[in-house]
């Protein structure tokens, strides 16, 4: 791939063949000592700081950081920093996992509707089998699916836990008639999901309340968790699958919709330090090793990988479109370094699961509390494409 530097005395360095799909233009000496330094790191904090500064295509620059293996280089120096980072994020503490999860998800119902798909803003990996032709209809398809996964059915309950804005809640409920609570610990998006349930009268069938995985209520008929379990933390694995199983009635079903590493893999610094505190990426098999000690037999595991890219590419272009009203919702808060750092995040997560090499996923493990039996889960799969 070709592309280019630019360095700070107006000097030019080109590599490949053909025009240039990206330039790099460091503005200041800092900005080179950083990247030499803390290698992407470093790259990304001057381009956030605009010491730095990216002519062209964006995604083709972190394809290319990321097949050369610039992602991985200086590793020992970022380990500290990472390590460091982690043990003062630890979601041990409730208050701490509170902290994290505003710190992020807090950001507002009006800055996520400007680029989430409307009206259920859906902040996780759609579904897009062939001929999907929008945002809108990827997650409801994924939500559809899960249902189909969860055979979610009039009159039963369900618990959401980490339920956002809800809108899995409501579509659960138009589609099936199975009634619902939500569990959200971001004070900002239960005050919104409450005035919404009760805006739309439905009061009798949907709840939230505010707590995290820990304020077990159960037990339900059905447990889904959809993008939380990369938040528990290193040191709260066991219990978030343990609080997971501690939900559901003996028989129940639930599933886990999460971002998982094949293998074992540090969780990338710049994610968890500017975007996500307090964040960790499970591998896929240490989630199931804890599913076991607590009773849970796997049902199936299906990887979504392949479909996060679309998705996060059409975050992307609609954060992009939609900057200027995003930056007129609170220009203090939606400044240029926050377009800089959620470009950064949307785009580069989107090669991230687009790389054939990446060892970053997305899969959802279906389970049961105890095993099943011929009579209280389906034989094959065939049910889960039925549309």
């Amino acid at each position: 791939m070709a592309f280019a530097v630019e360095l700070p005395d107006g000097s030019r360095c080109e590599s490949g063949n053909g025009a240039a799909m990206f330039t790099i233009v460091f503005h200041t000496d800092a900005a080179l000592l950083a990247t030499f330094t803390r290698g992407h790191i470093g790259l990304l904090e001057s381009y956030f700081d605009q010491s730095v500064d990216v002519r062209g295509d964006p995604g083709a620059a972190f394809a290319a950081a990321m097949t050369a293996g610039f992602d991985l280089q200086f590793r020992p120096l970022n380990a500290v920093e990472n390590q460091l980072h982690e043990w003062r994020h630890s979601n041990c503490s409730p208050a701490q996992a509170k902290i994290n999860a505003r710190a992020h998800y807090g950001l507002g119902s009006a800055f996520y509707r400007m680029w989430l798909d409307d009206p259920l803003m859906m902040y996780t990996c759609g579904y897009w089998p062939e001929g999907t032709p929008t945002l809108e209809e990827a997650q409801r398809n994924k939500i559809d699916l899960i249902c189909r996964k969860l055979h979610l059915a009039k009159g039963e309950r369900f618990v959401d836990i980490g339920c956002g804005f809800g809108g899995f809640m409501f579509r659960a409920l138009e589609t099936t008639g199975a009634v619902g609570t939500g569990i959200n610990t971001t004070t900002e998006q239960v005050e919104w999901l409450r005035a919404e349930i009760t805006r739309r009268g439905l009061q009798d069938q949907l709840a939230v309340r505010e707590g995290d995985f820990r304020d077990v209520d159960g037990p339900y008929d059905k447990v889904v968790s959809i993008g939380v379990l990369e938040h528990a933390g290193r040191d709260q694995l066991a219990e978030v699958i343990r609080a997971h199983a501690d939900f559901l009635k003996p028989g129940g079903l639930g599933l886990l919709h999460f971002i998982g590493h094949v293998g074992r893999y540090d969780t990338e610094l710049f994610i968890r330090k500017h975007v996500f505190p307090g964040g960790w990426i499970p591998s896929l098999a240490d989630v199931i090793v804890e599913m076991e000690h607590c009773g849970l037999e796997v049902l199936d595991v299906e990887n979504l990988r392949r479909h996060y890219a679309p998705t996060l590419d059409a975050w992307a272009e609609r954060f992009e479109r939609r900057w200027d009203e995003i930056h007129a919702l609170d220009p203090a808060r939606f400044d240029e370094r926050l377009r800089r750092i959620w470009r950064c995040y949307l785009v580069g997560c989107a090669e991230m699961f687009r790389a054939p090499a990446g060892y970053t996923h997305l899969f959802q493990v279906v389970f049961s509390k105890g095993n099943v039996t011929a009579t209280s889960y389906p034989m094959t799969r065939e049910q889960l494409y039925e549309r």
